[in-house]
């Protein structure tokens, strides 16, 4: 364990520079979630999105930002969060890349947020250790190369609640969780980045538009300034993961493009996104039928692939989710042909890289792309000029023989109940019937809770109503089969409030958030400096 604490990260002059970095970009945050909300009044009005009128300067002849030597080759990406364990095993998996995690993979209590920026602060020294609780030691190995460290902070719309600022008039108001995971991480760690041949790179969340990726970019431009860093220096990967990103993938590009460094098809988050902007326009079946291969997912891959290649970005593919068992080989090799089918269609479509969520998947993602770079470090010669995409294509939610079941209704308030359950108490990746859920996932089962209750949708093997009693009825079945020594009554709580609420809610985060465990926290910070 690091011997580092607290005050080591939340130094006095790191203090300043959050506080900066708050008073420059707060109030252009919150307008910019105001518009969020607006445009979500049109979308109830019948209004759908569309592609933006091309300007001259997106239609001009323009590429993004050279690539670093150390994020040319992104094969394969492993992600999770910022947990120490994980942060060694990542950085020695034999991926390219590590994507840290304070986003999806991570339950923002106020000890796991500053562990992280701790354990960050120590992966960038190549100091990072961990002895588990049966004495066996985790630590950076020297026998290959280690994956380049990239870092997701938390998206526009959530604040850090334990880190507040006076706004000036002497009013506290806590910090953009985006600016705080940031700026930590940027302010202890660019230089030593720098002195190591490497840099702060960083992956971008839950972007809904070309404006929230113009603020981001203003941020890495006065961050830099104010610690006399060149301009240019940060590279960030933007996650497309919701509908909307995907009608201004050009324009968001663009707008990073000194920055920029790829795109990536965040599919679980795109997936909760058509959800949740159209939650009444459409129903949605069981999530074991919403593949990649339905055409308005493809229709989103091929489009994202050919703007980054456009480019000169790299395009990274999304997420498997399967985690092996040591009990199951047969469970094993049923999955395994699944990531190999997910990866392999990946590879085709010209992506230069993709995700996975454990370990043992590297080498089966890797082995796949290996084969169709055959030798390059990317795809970025992989071009499509003889397809025209537009707003139908990626607005065709048909689902064909895509069918809604009891099954299903108990999986997602099964799935929902464990995911919250855990994510109260401190755990934000956790493994689910051999499945990686995060918030993400989780997302996606309680939207569509919501949504069957709403539609009064009929369920198709036992020809009931999904009504709210209904839903009561399996709740209560299914946290039978889960409660043995714990309770789970603030978990029920918080999914009753998100699938029985008459209007959509958001984010489960931001309801959950009030819940968290505050026996794992280790004390709030208040600057009023």
């Amino acid at each position: 364990m690091s011997a580092k604490t607290i005050n080591h990260i939340i130094t006095p002059e790191a203090i300043e520079f959050l506080k900066s970095l708050h008073l420059k970009f707060n109030s252009e945050r919150q307008n910019l979630l105001q518009k969020r909300l607006e445009r979500e009044k049109e979308f109830e009005n019948g209004v759908l999105p569309n592609f933006l009128p091309k300007s001259k300067d997106i239609l001009s002849d323009w590429k993004v930002a050279s690539t670093p030597t150390d994020l040319e080759d992104r094969r394969v990406e492993i992600t999770g969060p910022v947990e120490r364990k994980m942060i060694c095993n990542a950085l020695n998996s034999g991926a390219n890349v590590f994507m840290a995690d304070f986003e999806d993979s991570l339950s923002p209590t106020w000890t796991n947020i500053i562990d992280g920026q701790i354990n960050l602060y120590d992966a960038v020294r190549r100091t990072i250790s961990f002895t588990s609780s049966k004495g066996k030691t985790y630590k950076l190995t020297d026998e290959k190369p280690l994956a380049t460290l990239v870092v997701r902070p938390r998206g526009w719309h959530l604040n850090e609640i334990h880190f507040s600022v006076d706004d000036g008039e002497k009013n506290l108001e806590p910090i953009s969780a985006s600016l705080f995971d940031f700026g930590l991480y940027f302010f202890h760690n660019v230089h030593e980045l720098l002195k190591r041949g490497s840099g702060p790179y960083f992956y971008l969340p839950k972007l809904e538009n070309h404006l929230e990726a113009r603020l981001w970019n203003n941020v890495f431009n006065y961050a830099q300034d104010k610690l006399n860093i060149k301009r240019g220096t940060i590279r960030a990967t933007i996650l497309i993961e919701t509908i909307l990103a995907a009608y201004e993938m050009e324009e968001i590009l663009f707008e990073l493009k000194d920055h920029a460094s790829g795109l990536n098809a965040g599919r679980w988050d795109y997936l909760f996104s058509c959800i949740k902007k159209f939650p009444r326009q459409f129903v949605w079946p069981d999530r074991q039928y919403l593949t990649m291969t339905l055409p308005f997912m493809r229709t989103y891959t091929h489009l994202l692939v050919d703007t980054c290649h456009k480019h000169q970005a790299h395009a990274i593919g999304g997420m498997s989710a399967f985690i092996p068992t040591r009990k199951d080989f047969q469970i094993n090799e049923v999955a395994f042909a699944k990531v190999r089918d997910d990866k392999q269609r990946e590879s085709e479509d010209g992506f230069d890289g993709t995700w996975v969520a454990h370990p043992d998947l590297v080498q089966v993602a890797k082995g796949i792309f290996d084969r169709a770079l055959n030798g390059k470090l990317n795809q970025k010669h992989h071009q499509r000029t003889n397809i025209i995409l537009n707003t139908k294509d990626l607005f065709n939610f048909h689902v064909p023989e895509g069918k809604i079941s009891e099954q299903g209704l108990r999986n997602n308030i099964n799935v929902a109940l464990q995911y919250i359950q855990n994510w109260i108490h401190g755990t934000g990746a956790v493994a689910i019937n051999n499945l990686m859920e995060d918030a993400a996932t989780a997302e996606i089962s309680r939207a569509q809770i919501w949504q069957w209750i709403q539609h009064q949708t009929k369920l198709c093997d036992n020809g009931k109503i999904i009504t709210k009693e209904l839903y009561q009825e399996y709740c209560a079945e299914e946290i039978k089969k889960l409660e043995e020594h714990i309770s789970y009554s603030k978990a029920k709580m918080i999914l009753d409030e998100l699938v029985l609420n008459d209007s959509f809610i958001p984010f489960l985060t931001l309801i959950a958030y009030k819940y968290l465990d505050s026996n794992t926290d280790i004390g709030s910070l208040r600057s009023s400096i």
